[in-house]
């Protein structure tokens, strides 16, 4: 796609003011048309997102398979070394660089992060990362999943040539991380030199940061418009004149709309929406995932400029690859669509790559055995099918949320009175937080599958003196999905209920949904939607990143303690110790038993 049209300042002719009135001097020749500018240097934009620790390939029903560690990291290095000796198409300069940029969610937890812990290894994923040779990174909001020391200790193992870009997070609360700072592995901003030319980087990760994983400490700059614009004009002065801004903002509409604020932004690559951007005859993965849109996405920036905006599906399914050519003054001429696409880490069809051995032996082989051993350990046995399916728990209550929600009140109990906490009466679980969109078949549970149902490092916490009115809020909360045809619709904030039961009318507007709210105990804390005042405070337990305010929890502010589990624990041991290793269907039915019950 040629941009030169839509460029501003593209000059066509230049006419004299004697000539527009009409008049003329004398032997004075008409202006000659101003030169067409011309390809002076071509740049490579490989780039990936979301890889959220998918080392592992993934082989479907009819026996393809795509994804791994160590299929992406030969796709990427194939493309590296073809984006400089490849055929130059039409259009392209002679002069030719390549970037390569993760755009962040370098890893999550769950059974293949879990791999490293006592591995003697540097972090399976930073070896994954670092043989790709990603030269730039920005942080995403799972890479804090597991805190900011060991997010500070994962970019500790990656090679000195990677270098995290974060224009407006702040880390001078947290030590680990300011000392990557301080030793010039995390910057506000910087330059990669290609061929003489400077590209300059800016990253930028959501400001919902805090409430979606466990910062801590981190503080964040919500102004991204500002702040872009502020770092494009620096570079502008400097003589940067190329200038790309990644950014992680989980969901690629936001930085379409973000495009349209900014001025002297070239490229965006964006993160955090696992979205797809094909075109009509590319190959793709056949997982079922929908296309987004085209890749790339062409909005106009403010001074009505196309900005071209790209992303990729996650998990190491895909490498992005946007070929753009900028003239000599580095203004975006063209972006070359016969050699932009999205190319699928396949190991069948036109983009088949065979794995790269060394990752292979040092990745995936060691995390394979792992998991195996893990999905060897049978912790329990099911009577009934346990319900884990995205949409169901993102909805309604299922047996599968009764039993994980059961696992956090059981864990705050057992551990609260050892640290002198009032022991919990209820709990809640969002079902955000319940990651194994599928059913368990009745039959052996094993150590793999609690990973796999509850994959983050959320550790169980207790706040012991809640006031039932932000408690009785954060059920509200809960019940506050969109509504179609009198049905409410998944969101992760829903909450999966232990302790109590609700009725909720889902006519009513959100916030004000709860018909009845009754403790297990008979305590009735909302009767016809109107609080009865029977408690001031009441002892919640939950995962600390609902506690912090995450996914929009009302809970920030209140007092509470972490207890030494994270969720996962807790679900292992209340299914060996507290169930004895059976889940009953007596216990946990299939639709569960009516603890959260819409009403007409």
């Amino acid at each position: 796609m040629s941009l030169t049209h839509l460029r501003r300042g593209t000059v066509v002719a230049t006419v004299t003011a004697a000539a527009l009135a009409g008049g003329g001097l004398a032997g004075t020749a008409a202006a000659a048309p101003a030169a067409e500018p011309q390809p002076d240097f071509t740049l490579t934009l490989l780039h990936a997102n979301d890889l959220e620790s998918a080392l592992l390939p993934v082989t479907l029903e009819d026996g393809g398979t795509y994804g791994g560690a160590d299929r992406f990291v030969e796709l990427i290095r194939q493309q590296q070394i073809a984006a400089l000796t490849g055929q130059r198409a039409e259009g392209m300069a002679k002069k030719r660089g390549v970037v390569t940029i993760s755009a962040g969610d370098n890893f999550l937890p769950g059974p293949q992060l879990a791999a490293s812990e006592d591995s003697g290894r540097p972090i399976y994923d930073a070896t994954a990362f670092n043989a790709a040779r990603f030269d730039v990174s920005i942080p995403g909001n799972h890479d804090f999943d597991l805190g900011p020391d060991f997010f500070a200790e994962w970019i500790g193992d990656l090679r000195p040539q990677t270098t995290i870009v974060s224009s407006n997070l702040g880390f001078e609360d947290e030590p680990a991380l300011l000392a990557r700072v301080e030793d010039g592995t995390i910057v506000t901003s910087h330059v990669v030199r290609e061929r003489g030319e400077q590209i300059g980087f800016i990253g930028l990760t959501t400001p919902d940061l805090p409430r979606l994983t466990s910062s801590r400490g981190v503080t964040v700059d919500p102004d991204l418009a500002e702040i872009a614009n502020a770092q494009a004009a620096a570079y502008e002065a400097a003589g940067v004149d190329k200038v790309v801004l990644v950014s992680h903002l989980q969901d690629i509409d936001n930085e379409v709309a973000l495009a349209a604020q900014l001025s002297g932004v070239d490229v965006i690559v964006g993160g955090g929406g696992h979205e797809l951007l094909a075109d009509e005859g590319d190959p793709v993965v056949p997982d079922g995932t929908d296309v987004h849109g085209s890749y790339p996405l062409t909005p106009t920036d403010a001074d009505g400029e196309v900005v071209p905006v790209v992303t990729t599906a996650a998990l190491y399914s895909y490498v992005g690859r946007l070929v753009v050519t900028f003239d000599a003054a580095g203004e975006l001429l063209v972006v070359h669509d016969e050699a932009s696409r999205v190319i699928p880490v396949a190991a069948q069809g036109p983009d088949a790559v065979a794995p790269n051995y060394a990752v292979n032996r040092q990745v995936v082989r060691p995390v394979e055995q792992y998991v195996a051993d893990l999905a060897e350990q049978v912790v329990a046995t099911s009577e009934v099918d346990l319900n884990g399916i995205r949409n169901d728990v993102r909805s309604r209550e299922t047996n599968l949320g009764n039993l994980a929600t059961d696992a956090l009140l059981a864990a705050g109990r057992r551990e609260a009175a050892a640290l002198g906490v009032t022991t919990p009466v209820v709990a809640l679980q969002n079902g955000g937080g319940i990651r194994n969109a599928a059913v368990i078949p009745a039959g052996e549970i094993t150590a793999l599958d609690t990973y796999t149902v509850l994959p983050f490092s959320n550790f169980v916490g207790v706040a012991p003196a809640m006031p039932v009115e932000t408690f009785v809020a954060g059920v509200e909360h809960g019940l506050s999905g969109d509504v179609t045809g009198g049905i409410l619709q998944p969101a992760g904030s829903f909450a999966q209920a232990a302790g109590y039961r609700v009725s909720y009318d889902p006519a009513q507007e959100a916030g004000s949904r709860i018909v009845d709210l009754v403790l297990d105990d008979g305590t009735v804390l909302v009767a016809d939607g109107v609080p009865t005042g029977a408690l001031e405070t009441i002892s919640v337990a939950t995962i600390d990143f609902l506690l912090r305010g995450g996914d929009g929890y009302p809970f920030d502010g209140v007092e509470f303690t972490v207890l030494p589990v994270t969720y996962q624990e807790a679900l292992e041991t209340y299914l060996v110790e507290d169930l004895g290793g059976v889940v009953t269907a007596a216990d946990y039915p299939v639709g569960g038993e009516g603890r959260i019950t819409p009403v007409a």
